[in-house]
């Protein structure tokens, strides 16, 4: 089951917009949980129980697959002190874990430079999706975003060209805000047009891919299934990322979130079987995170913004099981009158999978030391 360390390779999901965890991994037996939600609210006979305290909600069964199989990691209770509810603001905080400050390097990429310090391949780090994400930036580090990987390989010259000054002009939009024109200037000048023209080297992977996997017709699905094929290409992608939207579920959450989990936990297991089908699962581990959890209380449509949320693992090296701590569900423990306490800091959980998968020093990356939990096989 071993793998050695210079071939292993990180997947990142950022489940965009703060997915309910309590929903996910349902605390079916308290009677804190159902005295909190009324209509927001999984029943008993909607949970495949994994213990007699937590189940899997039915909606995200392939999930339930996978912890039975030990492939899958719950990492419970994720979130830091005073977790700030904005949206812009909250993922910016877990892309760059400076919560004190507006950080100007993404931790991601500042694995890709440890990984690549001589930035000898602009695959190193890819991105899937549009843009860049803020987790990926670091200025002098080129990393490769692209948004459809069969698509870009049908492309002319002039549109694919057209397609990496959108995505530029993408980048520039959402970070001047944050950060400043001149970072972000600073960045793209250091970086060139190596942000995006690794894709070029990635037109005709999508049509040497074969596969007997059938993902489903969804964006995540199809994102994973263009990890697969890059990775599978054996191109030296070590770190890939990419976004599932949707779950800033503050309204009709009964009806959007049992469709993202089984969108989400569908694509995550066929992911999964198209690298065993190529005898390419040891090598890889995928992290599912999202940038805070949701309240106890509902609001009647949906629920708010939250702290005390959670985070997954999975492949075959991970070690199956819970990791950390349930957040406490009992009303005298919650913190600002609805919102459940944290029982373990994000930056321990990316120092995990930095320093037990990647073997690299988590300090630096993560701006101090924070506690650890153990998922992997040895």
């Amino acid at each position: 089951m071993s793998t050695k360390q210079e071939d292993r390779v990180l997947v990142v999901v950022q489940l965009t917009g703060g997915n309910d965890f309590i929903n996910t991994v349902v605390p079916y037996t308290s009677d804190h949980y159902y005295d909190a939600r009324k209509k927001i609210v999984i029943n008993p006979d909607e949970v495949l129980p994994i213990n007699d305290q937590l189940g899997i909600n039915r909606h995200a069964a392939p999930f339930k697959e996978l912890y039975d199989a030990g492939k899958m990691a719950i990492i419970q209770g994720i979130g830091y002190p005073d977790s700030n509810r904005s949206h812009f603001r909250g993922m910016d905080i877990w892309h760059t874990c400076e919560p004190d400050r507006v950080g100007l390097e993404g931790w991601l990429g500042l694995a890709v430079r440890e990984l690549d310090p001589g930035s000898e391949n602009v695959l190193t780090g890819v991105n899937i999706g549009r843009g860049l994400p803020r987790a990926m930036a670091v200025s002098g580090v080129p990393v490769t975003s692209i948004g459809d990987l069969e698509g870009y390989g049908v492309m002319t010259d002039i549109e694919r060209e057209l397609l990496q000054d959108r995505a530029i002009e993408t980048f520039k939009n959402i970070y001047s805000r944050a950060i400043g024109s001149g970072p972000v200037s600073e960045y793209i000048g250091k970086t060139g047009i190596d942000v995006l023209n690794g894709a070029d080297m990635l037109a005709d992977v999508a049509a040497r891919y074969e596969s007997p996997i059938e993902y489903a017709d969804n964006p995540i699905a199809k994102s994973l299934r263009d990890v697969a094929r890059i990775h599978l290409a054996g191109l030296g992608t070590r770190i890939f990322y990419t976004s599932h939207v949707g779950y800033d579920t503050h309204a009709n959450e009964m009806t959007a979130h049992p469709k993202l989990l089984d969108e989400l936990s569908g694509a995550v297991s066929d992911f999964l079987a198209d690298l065993e089908h190529h005898n390419a699962g040891d090598d890889v581990t995928l992290l599912l995170f999202t940038e805070f959890g949701r309240r106890m209380r509902d609001n009647g449509s949906g629920t708010d913004h939250g702290s005390g949320g959670g985070a997954f693992l999975f492949g075959n090296s991970v070690d199956g099981g819970l990791y950390a701590e349930y957040p406490s569900l009992d009303p005298a423990r919650w913190e600002h009158g609805e919102d459940l306490q944290h029982t373990i800091d994000f930056r321990g959980v990316y120092g995990t999978v930095l320093e037990q998968w990647m073997n690299l020093e988590a300090a630096p990356i993560v701006k101090g030391n924070f506690e650890q939990v153990y998922p992997f096989k040895n």
